[in-house]
């Protein structure tokens, strides 16, 4: 078990007025104690109370992977027992049992009908809390995460020729991702020509390269459990005057916006520095998404870079900043970095290019 991860689980506990936590979410658990297995349509959780006198427990089907020195004290049922009994013999029924969001109302309806606690309360926030604040190794993790990134978009490029589609690009990835020393994507990669760059989340189809085209790549991997994530926009042919501004707006709104990243800046303000640019450009209407969102263990963690988000950023927090104008029928530009918070500003973790690049594209 991880003794102050913990502990800062069980001070945001506390600061939302609970004493116990039942976490099923399969990484926040990895997060804890480092167990991790896939328990499909079977029970994990791992209960935490904020007495520190009390040891957490795990739960498992005795079919999992043994738990080993992951918890000290761990609970174990078979297909023919139910779960919840166990859980509901642990819980203080004299208090709020706080949930996690991931809890399936299979396994929290009978926990309520069992009277395991005084009340329930979603309390998925002490956890993404704790996990938003990213310590020396999982920095380390993210930024070697975002170096593979950066050298696998030098491979997306390099496949442009005329007639190759979205899709046998992104097909492709994988596997460069694999040779690259990552295990998999973080999302399903974005693969856009022409003007299907101004749909902000295309799926890649049989549409073929043609020289011209507007390229964008936003892709992302997990390596050793931690995702990176990156977009980059490209021309083929010498951009029009109205392409280079979309693009030189676009890319001074990304710009600006990391460099007010630091300790105490509010997650709006951030988004409004990219928002304005693109406002005052005329493009305002055609900005249509948050500025950016956080990453970890998963490409999107609660706490998104957004108007509507008003708490300060903090050293070890890691998101993204990912402005795009999407004038539809016409051109896509987006343009995305991954940051950390730093004591005193921020660390950019994607280092590939981003001023406006013509490719030259052979057949």
């Amino acid at each position: 078990m991880n003794v102050d991860r913990l502990a800062r689980v069980r001070a945001n506990l506390r600061d939302l007025g609970l004493s116990q936590m039942l976490l099923v979410d399969p990484l926040s658990i990895w997060w804890l104690c480092g167990y991790y297995t896939e328990p499909y349509e079977r029970f994990l959780g791992l209960y935490v109370s904020c007495d520190e006198s009390r040891r957490p427990v795990m739960f498992c089907n005795r079919l999992f992977p043994a738990v080993g020195d992951a918890c000290a004290d761990v609970r174990t049922f078979d297909d023919t027992e139910d779960p919840m009994a166990l859980v509901s013999a642990v819980c203080d029924h004299g208090t709020t049992l706080g949930v996690d969001k991931e809890l399936a109302a299979r396994w929290l309806v009978p926990l309520m009908e069992a009277g395991a606690a005084a009340g329930f309360r979603l309390a998925s926030g002490a956890v993404d809390d704790a996990r938003s604040l990213k310590d020396a190794r999982e920095q380390d993790l993210m930024r070697a995460a975002s170096a593979t990134n950066d050298r696998a978009m030098e491979w997306l490029v390099a496949q442009l020729r005329p007639g190759i589609t979205e899709a046998q690009i992104a097909d492709g990835l994988l596997t460069e991702y694999r040779r690259l020393g990552a295990s998999d994507h973080s999302f399903s990669p974005i693969v856009s020509f022409g003007d299907h760059g101004a749909d902000p989340h295309h799926e890649p189809d049989n549409t073929p390269f043609e020289l011209g085209d507007v390229v964008l790549f936003d892709v992302g991997c997990k390596q050793d459990w931690y995702c990176s994530d990156m977009t980059r926009t490209f021309f083929t042919a010498e951009p029009t005057e109205h392409q280079r501004r979309v693009y030189d707006t676009v890319r001074r709104a990304n710009e600006a916006a990391e460099a007010i990243v630091a300790p105490g800046v509010e997650f709006a303000k951030i988004d409004l520095t990219a928002r304005r640019i693109i406002e005052d450009a005329g493009w305002g209407p055609y900005f249509t998404h948050r500025l950016g969102h956080q990453i970890g263990l998963v490409d999107h963690e609660p706490g998104d870079v957004s108007s509507a988000h008003h708490e300060g950023v903090r050293p070890g927090q890691c998101f993204s900043i990912e402005p795009g104008i999407y004038l539809p029928g016409d051109i896509g530009v987006r343009i995305e970095d991954l940051l950390i918070v730093t004591e005193h500003g921020c660390e950019i973790l994607n280092h590939y290019p981003k001023v406006l690049t013509v490719l030259t594209c052979h057949g």
